[in-house]
């Protein structure tokens, strides 16, 4: 994008512009009369008739299972986002209009992604102009920075800690073997072929993300007013988890304040996060070894949360490289031919997932 784009005043919607006609009589195909009403409303100017269109989409979105929704209604929520986020934009709500556009890209469909993202660059330099010219500090949502400005303090780590929260027996099971800056023929040959596990170090020390993503400043400076996904609750196979969706500062907040362990634990887990927020993908790269079994990159997520967030024992149905940037994890790894020594659940939506906790190991 080049900076005179940047720097407009106005959201520019090129796709939106010459896809409206068609994707509003793909709407109206599927029963969405009222839509196109407001839609067009929208389009010419009506707050309000944006606003509705953006809620009858919403509850598209919300009539039945995910899977089952109708394509063309998530690119309908996407427009109404698009539409909203102008109204934003125009009248100085930066914030507002990120909550819309990021809304647009979480919840709606592919055919108005490329103007979702050029509109969050003008809508974000607009908002940095305003920081940079003493303007309201948009990054400070919610109150004061809470705690340090490092998330994690570099203190030694604590071996009877790590201890008390390892199952009992863990550390008599084999160690992953540590193989430093491993090339790629090595990992082919050592690792992927065999299927064996293997801990790789000195392989990142080049990414921006590994000081840059400790430093609390920054990620409130380059991602605080955006919208994320998290999981609420111990983990997802628990009664009382949910799911919300809160601002990337707001998120801070929770893994800051998360010392008291009472709290309930918040998690942005198996999240597409690099697609959404351009500026966190610039800090790291794809290591080489993710291409080794050939094809191209299945998923690129994030999972970012506080201590004592404990994941359920699961499996999934693709190779993965874990790359940990901040902090500290403790990983626990089974072969794939003790599969049914599990216990994996039998309904179909939780069938990689085993019925054993990291404390019921028999």
């Amino acid at each position: 994008m080049s900076s005179a784009s940047i720097n407009a005043t106005t959201i520019s919607t090129p796709t939106l512009d010459t896809e409206s006609s068609v994707l509003l009589q793909s709407i109206t195909s599927h029963g969405g009369y009222a839509y196109a009403r407001m839609a067009t409303l929208a389009a010419a100017g009506d707050l309000r008739a944006a606003e509705a269109a953006r809620e009858m989409a919403w509850e598209q979105l919300h009539s039945g299972p995910w899977h089952s929704v109708l394509p063309v209604w998530r690119d309908a929520y996407s427009m109404a986002c698009l539409h909203v986020a102008k109204f934003h934009f125009s009248n100085g709500e930066f914030r507002d209009a990120l909550r819309a556009l990021d809304m647009g890209i979480i919840m709606g469909g592919p055919l108005l992604r490329k103007d979702l993202d050029s509109a969050i660059e003008v809508v974000s330099a607009a908002k940095a102009r305003q920081y940079d010219n003493g303007g309201a500090d948009a990054d400070n949502e919610g109150g004061e920075k809470a705690g340090s400005r490092l998330l994690v303090c570099p203190e030694e780590l604590d071996k009877s800690e790590v201890l008390r929260i390892l199952p009992i027996g863990s550390l008599s099971s084999k160690i992953v073997g540590k193989r430093s800056a491993l090339s790629l023929e090595g990992f082919l040959r050592d690792a992927f072929l065999s299927g064996s596990p293997v801990i790789i170090t000195d392989c990142m020390a080049h990414w921006p993300a590994r000081t840059r993503w400790n430093d609390v400043d920054y990620l409130r400076r380059v991602a605080g007013d955006r919208t994320v996904p998290v999981e609420v609750g111990k983990n997802y196979l628990c009664s009382e988890w949910k799911q919300e969706l809160i601002t990337f500062s707001q998120f801070l907040e929770r893994v800051q304040s998360n010392g008291c362990r009472c709290k309930v634990p918040t998690y942005l887990a198996q999240h597409q996060l690099f697609d959404q927020i351009n500026e966190l993908r610039k800090d790291i790269s794809v290591p080489d070894y993710c291409y080794a079994g050939g094809g191209e990159l299945r998923s690129l997520n994030a999972w970012f949360g506080p201590a004592g967030t404990v994941t359920p024992l699961h499996h999934d149905p693709h190779h993965n490289i874990l790359a940990q940037v901040v902090g500290k994890k403790y990983v626990r790894l089974y072969s794939a031919s003790y599969y049914e020594e599990l216990y994996p659940y039998s309904e179909t939506m939780l069938n990689n997932s085993s019925q054993l906790s990291r404390h019921s190991i028999d």
